[in-house]
């Protein structure tokens, strides 16, 4: 599936009011910082909690690409992976000739 075009994406972005006359995404809100005294590794821990959670989180909102997607990508990849592999191929050859036969007499 195609994804939208740019005629499509300016309407969207045309119809959130927090991006239409701002230049730009707005920045963030300022979190503020969690500080316990005594707390050992707590705020360590919690951290780590938090980035698999978030990550997990950003994970889920990917658009996964189907099986067809992945097969004609890994066409293409593979294709030019011989393209290029011939090439350099050739090229060796060639420059090993001259080196070979021409430099070193």
């Amino acid at each position: 599936m195609a994804g939208p075009s740019r005629q499509q994406r300016r309407e969207r972005r045309a119809q959130q009011p927090a991006l239409a006359g701002a230049g730009g995404p707005p920045a963030p809100p300022a979190r503020p910082v969690a500080h316990r005294e005594g707390g050992g590794d707590q705020p360590e821990r919690r951290g780590r909690f938090r980035f698999f959670h978030e990550s997990y989180a950003e994970l889920r909102k990917v658009e996964w690409p189907d099986q067809k997607a992945v097969i004609s990508g890994t066409t293409v990849v593979i294709i030019a992976c011989i393209i290029v592999g011939t090439y350099l191929y050739l090229n060796d050859t060639l420059w090993k000739y001259v080196v070979k036969h021409i430099l070193l007499g």
